[in-house]
Order: C-alpha cells, then structure tokens, then sequence
C-alpha cells in the first residue's frame, strides 16, 4: 500500500527531509535515494507517493518515492518470493495429509490452521499501523506467534503483505523458528515423541 505527502523540509546539502503523510500519522524520513527522479531536486510542498520501511536501524523512511504525476515503474510483485508461498502451502497441505492418515490429531492441524491465520492478521495489522506510524507489534511476538505454529501464515503475509520481508535479522529469525517448529512436529511423529501427541488427542 502507497501513501501520498506533502514534503514539509528538506536539507539540499545532506539530502533528505520529512514528509508528512495525507490524513493522519507521524512525519516520515525520505532520503534523495528512495526517490524514483533523482534528477529532480525535491522543494519545500512537493506532493509525493511512496511506501513505508524499516531502515537497518528499525526506523520509519519512504522508499520508492515518486513526485505527483510521475509514475512508479515497480511492481509490487517483483520481489516475491514464491518459494515461501508454495513451501507454506505445501506444509499446510502436508499436515493436513498426516492427519488423514491418521500420523496426526485433528487438533495439530487446526493449530496450524488458526495460528496461521491469526499471524496473517497480525502481520496486517502491524503494517497498518507502521504505515500510520502507530505503535508497533513487537518483533518477538510475531516470532513467537510463528515458533508456536503460525509461520505458514508468517510466510504468506510477508510476501504478499510486503511486510517485513526485507529486514535480514528478522528473516533470520524467522527461519530460525520455522525450523525448529518443523523440527518438533517430525519429532512427535517418531516413536519417541508418539507418546506426546495423546496430548492433543
């Protein structure tokens, strides 16, 4: 989702300056390379289009800013990644397998289901609100929430929600968790951890 602003300052000499977004929300950082037309000097009212991320250091800044009337050539689409959609897609319909053949309780699957999609909204919330610069859901939550079977709906929503696919440490994170929850689902279904899943009978 894009946003449009009014360019409130800008510094020529270091070149960057704040904009402040249409409607409601806190002023956003933009420097002169999130900018489409970098051969366009940017003025003190200049209307502008972008999208909101997180820098290195977890801030809020524009990215992909385009000036009014000027398009942005960038699909949305390009970077995803497809391989994490059809991995959680594949999880999910693993299970559901598993389950069918009676390798798994009714309950695990519908764990992952309702985990899942409750991380999904999560997710959707989260980035409205950073959109909105609003208070944030914190980063250990949505690891939490993907560690105890919602990183099928964790994968989903950052490739299709476009949120938090970027930041390295948190993707790193984040396959930390994948890992291990998968880990221990093949482990409950091994003859030692068998005797756990009567648990979720």
């Amino acid at each position: 989702m894009r946003l449009t602003g009014k360019l409130i300052r800008w510094n020529t000499d270091k070149a960057f300056g704040f904009i402040t977004p249409n409607g409601s929300g806190d002023t956003i950082f933009i420097h002169k390379t999130a900018l489409k037309n970098r051969n366009r000097t940017p003025k003190i009212n200049d209307i502008i289009s972008f999208s909101v991320i997180q820098d290195n250091q977890g801030r809020y800044c524009a990215d992909q800013a385009t000036f009014a009337g000027e398009k942005s050539h960038k699909k949305q689409t390009k970077n995803i990644s497809t391989f994490s959609i059809y991995l959680s897609l594949i999880f999910i319909t693993l299970v559901a397998i598993a389950y069918l053949l009676d390798y798994l309780p009714q309950k695990i699957l519908l764990v992952y289901l309702g985990v899942s999609l409750m991380t999904f909204l999560v997710y959707a919330f989260d980035k409205s609100k950073a959109q909105r610069g609003k208070w944030r859901t914190q980063e250990s939550t949505l690891h939490l929430l993907a560690l105890l079977g919602g990183w099928p709906g964790a994968a989903l929503a950052q490739q299709l929600l476009r949120h938090k696919s970027k930041k390295k440490e948190f993707r790193v994170t984040f396959w930390f968790t994948v890992v291990i929850n998968t880990a221990t689902l093949v482990w409950l279904m091994t003859a030692h951890g068998r005797p756990f899943l009567s648990y979720f009978s």
